[in-house]
């Protein structure tokens, strides 16, 4: 029974088992975590342990010194003993924070001694640290996360963005994507990195065009159009453009109209840019806005079909205008001359006043009142009078004015014409007669029996020369033939009352027998007179 007692007090640590030794190791821990500090120590036999006391290596009061781990902190929990007075000296460290960083001694005391620590055990601190490359990027690059701290990784890390888990550390951005980032350890997801914010910039989304104010938007009044939207980075002022029924109008977010008109009154958008491109498009457009612009009736006219009537046609007056709400009220009005004093007499009411057979008593002013919702407004006043009869009566010096200078044009056209057929006929004399002249020259050897005398007189203002001879008429021959187009030619041919009228020039020569004129006339004579016109 003794030997056994003997073999367990020699096989227990610190009881006559070796000399004076503290083991541990070094550790790293994450802060905000808890460590566990693992450590033995030994001593001679014959010892008892009878205290133990852990302490850290600290810099105060300008010098290096060892301070007890219960007098470092006011939680009891912070540091914790976990070893016995046998052998083990095991430490705890809950919620590590930066300042626990440092080196640690064990001291014991025994019955006879007490042994500290020569090495100390060194803790590290360390700190998740949240690392995104790149930390800002364009709508669908790709983005990779990674945890890091100052101690061995951990081999369970989880991600979370905005508080919710993250399944992938490496994804292909959207503008969803973007967001506070960090890492934790699993089943310690309170230990977590500091959260880091991912970028992701994108072209403007969810542009809109608002109008203040909506609705009830009335002539004469301001309205203020307001371009909005989502983008990263945003929109700046200058990057607004707001159009009108597809017209640019103006650059800027805030575009007011003041005095609004009718004329404003369209369709609306605007239009955003960023300097990001979303499938290849710069420029987002807004849905179109119509900016309803209400006013009373206006440009009130009236109009008369037909213009131009006599007593008992039918005629239509209509009344016409723009208006927003539409008019539903249209009243028509006659002026009435009575005692030196004039009045409006309604007469009708519609867009439409028919007159089906107009007598003298429909003669007069006349105007359409137009009215809606928002307002009433007269035409311009309208003459109606029975203008035809009165417009045909000044027509006919007009049309007789007409008449006549149609009839001086045809006289003198057959004027004209009768003098070319003149021209062409007295052609065909020269023609004719200096043909004669020359049958007359060629039977002259054959004793014609007929004496003809040429004469040329010039037209303008000269007299008749003398009657010339055969020889006169020869000599002239080629100055008759030059101006053969501007003379004219007559033919006299004088019978004697004697048949025994004497020849007087070539008697004695037979007549040609290819002329058969000279053949049936042989008492003739034949006068021939040249007019030369200038």
């Amino acid at each position: 029974m003794e030997s056994w007692s003997l073999i367990i007090l020699v096989i227990t640590p610190g009881v006559w088992s070796g000399d004076w030794s503290v083991t541990s190791e070094n550790q790293c821990a994450l802060k905000g975590t808890s460590v566990l500090i693992n450590c033995k120590y030994d001593y001679p036999v014959g010892h008892f342990v009878t205290s133990v006391s852990w302490f850290k290596n600290l810099y105060a009061s300008g010098r290096w010194g060892l301070f007890p781990l219960d007098k470092l902190t006011s939680s009891l929990d912070h540091f914790k003993y976990l070893g016995n007075f046998r052998g083990d000296c095991s430490l705890k460290v809950n919620d590590v924070q930066h300042t626990d960083e440092g080196a640690y001694y064990f001291r014991f005391t025994t019955t006879f001694n007490r042994w500290m620590s020569i090495k100390p055990m060194y803790l590290s601190v360390g700190e998740l640290t949240t690392v995104i490359e790149p930390s800002t990027v364009t709508e669908g690059g790709h983005v990779a996360l990674t945890c890091m701290s100052g101690c061995p990784e951990p081999k369970d890390i989880v991600w979370f963005r905005d508080g919710q888990p993250v399944s992938n550390p490496v994804f292909q951005a959207r503008r969803e994507d973007a967001g506070d980032y960090y890492c934790a350890v699993h089943g310690q997801e309170s230990v977590r990195s500091a959260p880091v914010a991912l970028n992701v910039q994108y072209a403007p989304r969810e542009v809109t065009l608002s109008v203040s104010p909506w609705g009830d938007i009335r002539s004469g009044g301001t309205a203020t159009l307001t371009c909005s939207s989502d983008a990263n980075p945003p929109v700046a002022h200058s990057g607004y453009s707001l159009y009108k029924d597809g017209q640019l109008l103006s650059s800027g977010q805030n575009y007011i109209i003041s005095d609004i008109l009718p004329s404003d009154r369209g369709w609306y958008y605007c239009q955003a840019w960023n300097n990001i491109s979303w499938r290849g498009i710069d420029l987002i457009n807004s849905t179109e806005v119509h900016l309803d612009v209400r006013y009373p009736p206006t440009n009130i006219s009236i109009s008369v079909d037909p213009q131009l009537f006599d007593e008992g046609s039918s005629v239509n007056l209509t009344c016409s205008g723009v208006a927003n709400p539409a008019a539903d009220s249209y009243i028509w009005y006659k002026m009435v001359d009575s005692d030196a004093t004039s009045s409006m007499l309604q007469v009708g009411s519609g867009q439409l006043l028919s007159l089906p057979s107009v007598e003298e008593s429909h003669s007069g002013v006349y105007l359409c009142k137009v009215r809606n919702s928002l307002g009433e407004s007269n035409s311009t006043q309208v003459l109606l009078s029975m203008q035809r009869k009165q417009d045909e009566g000044q027509s006919l010096p007009v049309v007789a004015g007409i008449g006549v200078f149609l009839l001086v044009t045809l006289v003198v056209a057959l004027l004209l014409f009768r003098k070319k057929q003149k021209t062409s006929t007295d052609k065909k004399r020269v023609f004719d007669s200096r043909l004669i002249r020359t049958r007359s020259r060629s039977s002259a050897a054959e004793d014609p029996p007929d004496t003809t005398y040429a004469n040329i007189h010039p037209l303008p203002s000269s007299t008749p020369s003398a009657i010339s001879t055969a020889s006169q008429r020869s000599s002239h021959r080629d100055d008759t033939t030059s101006y053969e187009d501007e003379v004219t030619y007559s033919t006299v041919t004088i019978r004697p009352k004697d048949p025994s009228f004497p020849h007087h020039l070539n008697s004695n020569r037979r007549p040609q027998h290819s002329w058969s004129e000279a053949r049936e006339n042989n008492d003739s004579v034949i006068y021939a007179s040249v007019f030369k016109s200038s």
